[in-house]
């Protein structure tokens, strides 16, 4: 398959080096000094089990240059989602399919509302690797899937084409019977470790082992499968029992890019997150005081890193 990759980032790095590695035509769309050493050096990938080096790499920030592909794997942050689905177009062909890999869960319909539901599909991703450096991205633990799916949850065979592309990389990948069960069970996940581990400053080893934040955790898990469901997502009653284990088995270390962005005085991903929580919530009638709690923490910090507020000298 021709695979454009825009935003090679930590996820679209990861995820693209591996299709590329598996022999699948992947070009990536990224930009400044990171664009200019994957040009010269390749795309450097390095994990626990060694370094993956796509060399040559094909690389640039015009889509145009790339032309139409197959699939669109769009992997930019959150707020950069509707700026990406006007940038894309040159990418897409009669057949493209375009899936979203953010941590949330409004990407697809704002893909959907600019480019056409048809060429939309669900995604969602799951891996500890950010940018280490220009043409390098650094991965840590074992923990890297991709779940994919049409917005209807039709079996259809482009959905099923792109697994087996990411089957055949090696990347733990599922078409699930319900994508949205799947967006919202990855969002109680990212909404609750990002925004405790943003107010705390902590890693999740920390976060876990001490009684207090493991409580905050528990509270944003039980608070987010809340507004799931009023919301009409079949999301079970174990969901944030699991997901609480599933936090209990990362590396100590884990952090989010959310908690990551904020500790650096960057954008982040803290409206689509937490924000997201607590504006869904309230559409619900579901409260969600602990959500809320860490979004009106932050939300001084955001503006600030966004320049929308200055804090005095």
């Amino acid at each position: 398959m021709r695979i454009a990759i825009y935003g090679t980032g930590g996820v679209g790095g990861y995820f693209g080096a591996q299709l590329a590695r598996a022999g699948e035509d992947v070009v990536f769309i990224a930009r400044g000094a990171h664009l200019d050493a994957i040009r010269a050096h390749g795309l450097r990938v390095e994990t626990p089990k060694g370094e993956i080096a796509i060399r040559p790499a094909q690389a640039t920030d015009d889509p145009a240059e790339a032309g139409a592909v197959d699939a669109v794997l769009v992997c930019v942050k959150t707020w950069q989602v509707p700026e990406a689905a006007r940038a894309i177009r040159p990418l897409i062909g009669p057949e493209t399919i375009v899936v979203p890999l953010q941590n949330g869960v409004e990407a697809p319909a704002q893909l959907a509302a600019a480019l056409g539901a048809e060429r939309v599909l669900g995604g969602l991703c799951g891996t500890l690797s950010q940018v280490a450096g220009p043409g390098r991205i650094r991965s840590i633990g074992e923990v890297h899937f991709v779940k994919l799916g049409e917005l209807d949850n039709r079996p259809s065979e482009r959905a099923e084409r792109l697994r087996q592309a990411f089957d055949r990389a090696g990347v733990k990948v599922e078409v699930p019977a319900d994508i949205h069960q799947a967006l919202w069970g990855k969002f109680v996940l990212v909404a609750s470790f990002g925004g405790v581990g943003a107010v705390s400053r902590a890693p999740i080893g920390v976060m876990r082992s001490m009684s207090e934040t493991r409580a905050l955790l528990e509270r944003c898990l039980h608070e987010a499968v809340a507004v799931g469901r009023a919301r009409g997502v079949a999301l079970s009653d174990a969901t944030a029992a699991n997901t609480l284990a599933f936090l209990d088995s990362l590396p100590a270390g884990a952090t989010t890019s959310l908690q990551r962005d904020i500790a650096d005085g960057k954008p982040s991903e803290l409206e689509a997150w937490s924000g997201a929580a607590v504006r869904l919530g309230r559409e619900a009638g579901v409260p969600t005081p602990t959500h809320e709690f860490i979004y009106y923490s932050l939300l001084a910090s955001e503006r600030r890193a966004r320049g929308e507020i200055q804090f005095p000298a």
